[in-house]
């Protein structure tokens, strides 16, 4: 029986009998073909085709389509229709340069389950003779991140039809698939998250589900960098502000400070309160809600970023249960506009003189124009703690070249390769230091946690090369390399970390954070006491080791 049952499916696959395809599974191939024709074509990547419009042509084509075979001929006619493709006497051969593949996927076009076969051996001869030269839709900048270009503007689309919709995820989807140095590393397979979203967008109601969509989706590249904000999602969110800086540990927020003191004192929020609700909802019931829509590169990251998820809204205030000392308080607490709690400039020293001859520099405050003065004020101390728990005004090369003996290797990074798109190039690996006789002989301690990104991640890789140097701190954003700015229909745009950086041994930073000799992580005790625990371990290492 079992026989005769694979003899029928035989015969019926040779006389075209195939299984009825998903609307899923077609709308996700025609993203893919599209994407891959857009990159890939030489007269679609030229810019010869308005190729939004060329999508919105062939979407009720594939919509039609029911099986394979009628999937297929939909596809090898519109190819038909984009010109002949030339033979490219250049791509075959060998290169010498170094690829890094993990991110390079064109398995989809051979798949017999999906295409025919004549179908798949187009697929396969474009990408042997893709399109060599200026993009018309994207470059790259001196450094080697993308920068998309040449998309049509679109007006007034808050909330476009369902085929425009798809347009805007199909544009985004494309754009990682190709040029995102990370998407292996993301925690779900690319692919899935096509497959997940493309229902979400169809479906969504209204604009505030289609501009959740899009956050989702964005959300989903597990990157530090990927900023989407639009009026909706802070509607959603709240526009409204408590007043108290906040951590969330052991899944509690902790008040760890205030970004108004006038406004704190009224609403009696203190350092060290434990806020255990809002209104009525646990923190991990709030964080089940939102975190899908919470942007970062691990959950140290993303946790940082729910500060606008934890107390927002949009009425004037909110319940919150506080155990403060051990007591608990139901309280009501007043929210406030962004530029009320935030306006504030707090002006932090430079650098300055501890006890026991320790100096100190704080990052985000330095100037570039400051280095000289300041590591001729410092040279003389017994030792250095450089604060990179913030965001650098620079790279700090300058003061590496005090710190430092010689020229040593601190990243390699890889970029697109415009040329083949999927696929990396690495580039050679960058030095930092000089040979410096006169470099500071004291011990150089690094402090980092989630606050330190992307710049301050490179800045730290860069200092990590000076002489008798340790990192103490606990895991950063995981968000290095330059952000390249992605955009969906309409002009919501989001962002992504657009090139690869690793250490010279390969050892990545994306997702994982620079490399951190002494883990140390700030208690809810340390908090209570006012206590910088980080700091004060930099301090203890600095007066052992003397």
């Amino acid at each position: 029986m079992k026989k005769i049952i694979l003899i029928f499916i035989l015969i019926g696959s040779q006389f075209g009998f195939s299984q009825e395809l998903k609307e899923i599974e077609k709308l996700s191939s025609l993203c893919k073909t599209w994407g891959f024709l857009k990159y890939y074509h030489p007269n679609v990547s030229k810019g010869d085709y308005n190729w939004d419009e060329q999508l919105l042509i062939i979407l009720p084509k594939v919509e039609q389509a029911k099986n394979r075979e009628e999937l297929s001929k939909v596809y090898l006619d519109w190819i038909e229709s984009l010109g002949t493709v030339k033979v490219c006497k250049t791509c075959n051969e060998l290169s010498d340069q170094k690829y890094f593949d993990k991110n390079f996927d064109l398995s989809w076009t051979q798949s017999t389950e999906s295409f025919t076969d004549e179908l798949t051996i187009k697929l396969k001869y474009i990408e042997n003779n893709r399109f060599q030269g200026n993009s018309y839709y994207v470059t790259s900048t001196n450094i080697g991140n993308i920068e998309i270009k040449n998309e049509p503007k679109y007006d007034n689309f808050e909330f476009p039809n369902e085929n425009y919709r798809l347009l805007g995820l199909f544009k985004f989807w494309n754009t990682i698939e190709y040029f995102y140095p990370y998407k292996y590393l993301t925690n779900q397979n690319w692919n899935e998250v096509l497959n997940e979203m493309i229902p979400k967008f169809i479906n969504a109601k209204n604009p505030t589900e289609y501009h959740l969509a899009m956050l989702e989706a964005v959300v989903k590249l597990d990157d530090s960098h990927g900023i989407f904000k639009t009026k909706f999602t802070t509607e959603y969110f709240g526009t409204k502000f408590i007043p108290a800086k906040m951590k969330i540990m052991n899944n509690k927020v902790i008040v760890t400070g205030s970004w108004n003191d006038s406004l704190s004192k009224i609403n009696d929020l203190r350092i060290g309160d434990i806020i255990e609700k809002v209104n009525e909802k646990t923190i991990q019931d709030i964080l089940n809600e939102k975190l899908k829509y919470i942007a970062g590169s691990n959950l140290n990251s993303k946790l940082r970023n729910t500060y606008y998820t934890i107390a927002n809204g949009n009425v004037d205030t909110v319940s919150i249960s506080v155990n403060r000392n051990g007591k608990f308080y139901d309280k009501i607490i007043h929210r406030y506009p962004f530029d009320l709690i935030f306006g504030k400039n707090i002006k932090n020293e430079k650098y300055k003189i501890l006890e026991n001859n320790i100096g100190y520099i704080n990052m985000e405050a330095l100037e570039i124009k400051d280095v000289d003065e300041t590591m001729k004020k410092l040279n003389n101390t017994n030792a250095i703690i450089i604060d990179i728990r913030n965001y650098p005004n620079f790279i700090p090369y300058l003061i590496v070249n005090y710190l430092s003996s010689e020229k040593k290797p601190f990243l390699k990074t890889n970029i697109p390769d415009l040329n083949y798109p999927g696929k990396f190039i690495w580039k050679e690996t960058a030095t930092a230091g000089k040979n410096n006789k006169d470099h500071f002989k004291g011990k150089v301690v690094l402090l980092v946690n989630e606050e330190t990104q992307s710049r301050a991640e490179f800045s730290v890789m860069c200092l990590q090369t000076a002489n008798n140097v340790i990192t103490v701190g606990s895991q950063t954003a995981g968000a290095d390399g330059n952000m390249s700015y992605i955009e969906f229909i309409g002009g919501y745009k989001s962002g992504m970390s657009g090139t690869g950086i690793y250490y010279p041994d390969g050892t990545i930073t994306q997702r994982k954070g620079v490399k951190v000799d002494i883990e140390i992580l700030p208690t809810i005790k340390g908090i209570q006491e006012g206590k910088d625990e980080v700091l004060e371990k930099a301090i203890e290492i600095i007066r052992t080791e003397k």
